[in-house]
């Protein structure tokens, strides 16, 4: 048989999207799940932006191919709404619109890594950063932070991973998978050091509105405006706006940035469909009231789930700071017995597979993340499913914990 890539061989399958996949796949056997897995809003696209969709499609202008880097109008949308959330000013030619905030990600890497570059990935990270890196090529270079420094980076571990083969560095505030919110000081340090060194900062921005506690998300490139000359800022409808199956993201940067992701769209995807694009444009034009109801829903589930989480036996929990993932330490249950069988799991993803199996709750592993000992819940789901799934593995926990 004829033999596939080295590079698609060498990347692995997305961690969430594989839980997913296998809970939905239970689901259809009638087994009752409850998903904590995939980062996915439970609410329905607001009517507004739904309305605006159907009027799109019954437009035959919207049937048509446009422009590879993003309708005209929502390009000039994203540049308002930037103003509006980051506070600068940013030019529609400089933007591009892309299927999905996955598509921004993998198109950045391509457009400015060569062979054998260097990307400083601090970890915990989001599954697809390293594969997307490596697709490109590149090397992921990983920095840990755990939970003892509320799982932000220092600028003493960032310069101790450069080498002379760094080419980028990556920044996710408010982050998945663990909702660590990166302090005002610690993004000045990372742009001040990424111009010192002549290096790219990519900052994944989706969940800039999901943060709670009365803060503000910090934008890397408002605080150091010096920075923009180098600063790739990935974003989309996805999470603001419970748009994940609408599949509409975006990619900010420097000009020849922008040229550059808009000739690889063009020859990849061409443009991304016209009728989401006219949703989006509709999500971005609008105002945050429905936002800011989600907001509050995902604060109250926030609080509800770290303190089941603290409560289970061997279990500890950090309240995350924004997102919509609670981020618990299971280590101290790794190498003992749980469960009907007395099964003794020697990492996360084992456990999580147990407890998908015989709890039938659905998370992901700290493995795909880059922190082994640690398993993702996604408290973006229905607060009666959040305390179902809570209840059932404090309780299978107590009675089989070993």
């Amino acid at each position: 048989m004829a033999q596939l890539s080295t590079r698609i061989t060498n990347v692995a399958p997305s961690a969430t999207l594989e839980v997913d996949l296998k809970a939905k796949a239970l689901k259809a056997q009638g087994v009752d799940i409850i998903g904590f897995g995939a980062g996915e809003p439970n609410f329905p696209t607001p009517s507004p932006i739904v309305e605006a969709a159907v009027e799109a499609a019954r437009d035959a202008k919207n049937h048509r191919y446009t422009a590879t880097p993003g309708l005209p109008e929502l390009r000039e949308a994203i540049a308002q709404k930037t103003k509006r959330d980051s506070g600068y000013d940013v030019n529609p030619s400089h933007i591009v619109v892309t299927n999905g905030g996955k598509q921004a990600v993998y198109s950045s890497f391509q457009v400015i890594l060569d062979e054998g570059d260097e990307v400083i990935v601090p970890t915990p990270c989001w599954v697809t950063y390293p594969e997307a890196i490596k697709l490109a090529a590149g090397t992921p270079v990983e920095v840990f932070a755990g939970a003892e420094q509320r799982f932000e980076p220092t600028i003493e571990q960032i310069e101790a991973a450069r080498t002379e083969k760094t080419k980028a560095i990556i920044v996710n505030s408010p982050n998945n998978p663990t909702g660590a919110v990166w302090s005002a000081e610690t993004l000045k340090a990372i742009a001040r050091w990424a111009i010192e060194h002549d290096v790219w900062v990519i900052t994944d921005e989706i969940y800039e509105h999901m943060i709670y506690d009365g803060k503000k998300t910090d934008y890397i490139g408002a605080l150091v405006p010096e920075v923009r000359d180098r600063l790739i800022v990935l974003n989309g409808v996805a999470k603001t706006y419970a748009m994940t199956g609408w599949r509409v993201g975006w990619l900010i940067g420097p000009e020849n940035v922008a040229k550059a992701v808009g000739k690889l769209q063009g020859h990849l995807t061409s443009n991304v469909s016209n009728v989401p694009q006219r949703a989006a444009l509709a999500a971005v034009s609008g105002d945050l009231t429905a936002v800011e109801m989600m907001r509050e829903a995902f604060d109250k589930r926030r609080h509800a789930i770290v303190s089941a989480l603290n409560d289970m036996t061997g279990v500890t929990c950090a309240l995350p700071a924004g997102a919509f993932y609670a981020f618990a330490d299971f280590s101290r249950l790794l190498g003992k017995p749980l469960g009907k069988k007395q099964t003794v799991c020697e990492n996360t993803v084992e456990l999580a597979a147990l407890i998908l199996d015989e709890v039938h709750v659905a998370a992901v592993p700290g493995e795909g993340f880059s922190a082994p000992g640690y398993i993702r819940f996604s408290y973006a789901l229905a607060d009666d499913d959040l305390a179902e799934g809570m209840r059932r593995l404090k309780q299978w926990l107590a009675a089989y914990e070993g």
